[in-house]
This record gives C-alpha cells, structure tokens and sequence, in this order.
C-alpha cells in the first residue's frame, strides 16, 4: 500500500511539473476546432450579431454607448483643424492616465494610477502599452488594401477634444480623431468616449470609401504587464465566440468567425479587451516569443456606418470584470490546473474566493486573512482527519499480521488475499481509509492554491516583516525551508507501515517540495505552512486522546479472533523485510 502512496506522490509530481511542457514541446496539445487559420492576408467578409449583454454592460458601467456614440462630439475645446504635425493628446482620470498620438489615432500610453509597477515605493505605475511589435499602437485600422491600412496608419488626423480631465463633477469626456483623403474618397471618424471611475471606454468608427473588411486591433501585448510562466493560467490572447472561451494564442495567425462577444489581450494580472457590437471574427496572432496582437474584424462597413465597441484596459478584479457582464471573469480560471479546466475545483474555488475577500475586511492583512482561511478549512475537515489518522493508526497496529501474511502465503496470491480481507475484517480496519479523505480534500486544496497563485488581491499585497508582496517568492526562503521543516516533523510523527527503506526514500519528499516551493509565492508557501503546522497539531491531540483506545481495540479484536499479535521472525542480519 505505502509503495503505491510513493508511486502515485513521484508520478503527480511529475505530471504537474512536466506534462504541459512536454506536450508543447512535441507539439502534441489538440487544436481549437473554432479557431480557423487564415491563409489570405486580406481580411475576409463576415457577418455578426450584437454581442449578447455588451449593452447591460454598457449600462452598467458608463450608462448607454450607443446613444452617447451617435451624438455629435463637443467641440468646445481644442480643434486642430488641418493637422499639420503630429501631437499627443492625454486623457486623465481617477483610474488611469491615457495618451494617443494622432498620427494613425492610436493609443501610446496608458498608465493604471491605483497599481504601481513595483512595490517599492515611488515605483511609477503599471503601464499596458507595449512599445514594440509589429503596430505602431492599440486602436489601429488594417484593411484588405495595403495602401489605405499604410494611410490611416501614418496620416495625421484631426483632433478634438471637450475634456482632459475627468472627475464627480466632469463625469464623461469626449475624444475624436477625423481623417479625410480627398483622392481616394475615404473618410474615418473615431470617437471616444470616457467616463469618471471606469476603465470602459466606448468606441465608434465612421468610415466612409472602404471597401474592403476592417480590423481594429489592441496593437501588440497591449495589456501585458509581465509574461509570466507557470502552472496555472495561460498568457496572450484569448477570446468568446458563439459563447465558447479559448485562451490559447495560435501558432500564426487566426479568426474564430461567429458571434464575436470580446477579444483581449491577457496576463496574470490585466488584460485589454474590445467588446464589439456586431463584429464578424475575432482575430488573434502570434508575432513572435512572447509577442501576440489580437483584434476584431467588421465586415465591408456600408457608406457612413457605425463599428461600435467597447474597450476595457485595467485589472483583472472579478467584480469589475463581473458587472461587464460578457464573461470576462472567467478570464481569471480558478480551474486551471496544468492543462485544461477542472469544473469541479472551479465550483469550489469561487465560494473559498469570497470567503477569503470577506475575512479581509475584517484582518486588513491577507498574510493574516491566509491563515484565517487555512484554519476554518482545517476546521471543516477535522472528522475526515480523525478518520484518516484512525485507518493509519489501526494499520500500523496490524502490521505485523500483514508482513507474517505475506511471508508465509507469498506463494499463494489468491490464499493471500482472502486471509487479509478476512483480517481487515476481524480487525474493522480499511486499508484505504487513510488515502480517501486525502482525496476528497484535494479539490479544495487545488482551488485554494488557484485562487493565491491568480488573485490580482494578492499582488503586492504585505504581511509582516520580510514579506512585503505575498504575490512573489519570499526573498530570503524563510517560509520555505521552515514549510520543509514542518514536512519532517510531519513525516516523524504519522503512522506508517513503510519498511526502513521506504521511510528513508520518503524523506526526500520534504526536500523536493522545499526546493519546488521556493519558486512559489509567498502567500502560497504560506498556505501550505500553516496547513502542515495545524496538521501536526491535530496528530498530536489526536494521538494523545485517542491513541492508547485504538491499541486496545485492537488487543481486542485479537482476543476476540483467538490471535496474537507476534513479531516476524528475522534471521540474524536486519533486512528490509521479514523472513521466517
């Protein structure tokens, strides 16, 4: 039974560390069915529907788009008229500080003033624009014809603009970029409307003489603050189409045509993303290692028609993504694990999320909230902890018996087996009882590892002393060589069948788990130390009340069943099993 115990810690341990790994590297991971390689560099006619909820989103956030896209801008401010040099033009609220350039209307800065890039303080705060790639800017237009795409992105458009600065008692600005080519007959307008404490910002697109597909697109790793690697979630592109999410960046480029709900830009933390209003794909693309763009494309605009859209640039904070109501928090997958979604840890994770945000209201320290939350888990599982630290006890107690089984019939497998079901019996012992409640836990313990490796709640979030963001590796490994710590003490003190030789392979699980937690964060390595630390004290309670009854409950079952307990016979030299 302890071999297998072994077997199945080396083998989990190994699929969680290499498995997604290795089946990029052989190229082995299963291609998206909606996902469509684009093979014409032209962008291809569709058609979409109104994205479902991106209005009650709307609403929810900035009160209704479409009635504040379609009226006409103010433009009581600052008209360049016929633009004749490039120039900045910055947009400041109480979220974010936004700049675009006029030369191709597109976004050059965008700088989220509640995070700060570091959590030393004075650090500037998180920017989302990418500087390279292959685009000169979020918010840009491609179309079919080079030459119009090479146009709109270089041409100086005209600018005006009501509000620069937008607060309680100026509430919604307006931004609105005009270009015209009188040789070619076409005509943009791109308004932009931003609203006093949200990140939405809404979007309408005038055209006139395209003719050909148009793409609005986030520009490169727009949203991207730190291309992160790890075992859970994914980062680039992602998007929902016909109500199907995908967080997988292609190798190349693609659409998924259908109905086109969002398509964004992700890391760990942020994300950027268009929520567009009948849009015929969505697009996404892989530049280079670790450069991806994404976008939405629009059907052949007729003459003077409206590609309206919404574009959220900030953090990844579940209620804010919640009250959109388009999906976007599942953007944060609290079932990711490796590869794939588990639904059923995902059902788990989002109440122990809850519980933990409600438990930071009152500690105002998610270090102290952590353990909090590891106690009344610890709690919730204290009689599946008793039944499993009984079924160990009960079988070390036994142990005897089974190794004088299995000398004397370990000719005779089937004779074997009868003899230790029947002593199993006589003694009501199950030999699973120690591994079964481990199993039913391992759902919560998966969610909860989630929800501390994905919350933006934990970035830079302190907890005492050394530990000045619970979101990254403790900077001196205090809490994980004292975590391996409490690994030993546990291993020393839990009843085991295991011969000298198993004991002895099994303490270098401590110092696996040492040195692969050291990379983790904080807050994790956290989690998992409080967790041993009230696991010891259970054992040890335990064992004290109740360690001396279940030795003589087993005396008993002896008496009853006529045996005694008797040690193997060894011969002379001590060898990893018994011999008679």
């Amino acid at each position: 039974m302890e071999k297998r115990v072994i077997v199945f810690l080396i083998v989990s341990l190994a699929v969680i560390i290499g498995y997604d790994y290795l089946l990029k590297g052989m190229g082995l991971l299963p291609p998206s069915e909606p996902v469509q390689v684009a093979t014409n560099p032209s962008p291809a006619a569709g058609t979409g529907k109104l994205a479902g909820g991106a209005g009650d989103s709307a609403k929810a956030a900035s009160g209704d788009p479409v009635s504040s896209m379609n009226r006409a801008p103010a433009s009581s401010g600052n008209a360049t008229g016929a633009a004749s040099e490039e120039q900045t033009v910055e947009v400041d609220t109480e979220l974010f500080r936004a700049k675009f350039s006029n030369r191709g209307a597109v976004l050059k800065s965008w700088e989220l003033k509640q995070y700060s890039a570091a959590v030393e303080q004075g650090s500037p705060p998180v920017q989302l624009v990418y500087s390279g790639g292959r685009f000169k800017g979020p918010l840009g237009l491609v179309t079919g014809d080079q030459a119009v795409t090479s146009d709109l992105g270089s041409a100086l458009y005209q600018v005006t603009q009501d509000l620069s600065h937008l607060d309680s008692a100026h509430p919604v600005g307006h931004l609105t970029f005009r270009y015209h080519d009188a040789q070619k007959n076409v005509d943009v307008e791109k308004e932009l409307t931003f609203h006093h404490g949200s990140y939405v910002v809404d979007i309408a697109i005038r055209t006139q003489g395209l003719t050909t597909p148009v793409d609005v697109t986030l520009g490169t790793n727009f949203g991207i603050v730190e291309w992160g690697e790890g075992f859970i979630g994914l980062m680039g592109s992602a998007s929902l189409v016909d109500d199907k999410v995908l967080k997988e960046t292609p190798d190349g480029e693609a659409e998924r045509k259908g109905d086109v709900k969002w398509s964004a830009i992700q890391d760990k933390y942020f994300l950027s993303v268009l929520m567009p209003q009948k849009a015929s794909a969505a697009l996404a693309k892989k530049e280079g290692d670790k450069l991806v763009s994404a976008g939405v494309r629009f059907a052949t605009p007729e003459s003077g028609a409206t590609m309206v859209m919404q574009l959220y640039a900030g953090p990844k904070e579940y209620d804010t993504l919640k009250r959109l109501n388009v999906g976007l928090e599942d953007t944060i997958d609290f079932g990711w694990f490796v590869f794939g979604s588990w639904g059923l840890v995902k059902a788990v994770a989002k109440p122990i999320f809850y519980v933990l945000r409600f438990l930071y209201e009152f500690s105002h320290n998610y270090g102290i909230t952590i353990i909090l939350l590891t106690m009344l888990i610890k709690l919730m599982f204290v009689p599946l902890q008793y039944k499993s630290y009984k079924s160990m006890k009960q079988m070390q107690v036994i142990q005897p018996k089974v190794l004088a089984l299995q000398t004397k019939l370990k000719d005779d497998r089937e004779r074997l087996n009868k003899e230790l079901i029947k002593l199993y019996k006589d003694h009501r012992v199950n030999p699973v009882g120690g591994c079964l409640p481990m199993v039913l836990q391992m759902p919560v313990f998966v969610a909860l590892f989630n929800i501390l490796y994905m919350t933006i709640d934990l970035r830079q979030a302190p907890f005492m002393l050394w530990i000045k963001d619970l979101s990254v590796q403790d900077p001196y490994y205090v809490l994980p060589i004292v975590m391996g710590a409490t690994m030993v003490i546990q291993q020393k003190i839990t009843p085991t069948t295991m011969d000298p030789t198993q004991a002895k392979i099994m303490l270098f699980l401590p110092v696996f788990m040492t040195f692969l937690f050291v990379n983790f964060p904080a807050g994790l390595v956290l989690y998992w130390l409080t967790n041993n630390t009230l696991t010891i004290t259970q054992q040890v309670v335990t064992e004290r009340l109740f360690g001396k009854k279940w030795q003589v409950a087993a005396a008993d079952a002896d008496a009853v069943t006529g045996d005694e307990p008797k040690e193997p016979k060894s011969s002379g030299k001590r060898r990893n099993g018994p011999s008679e």
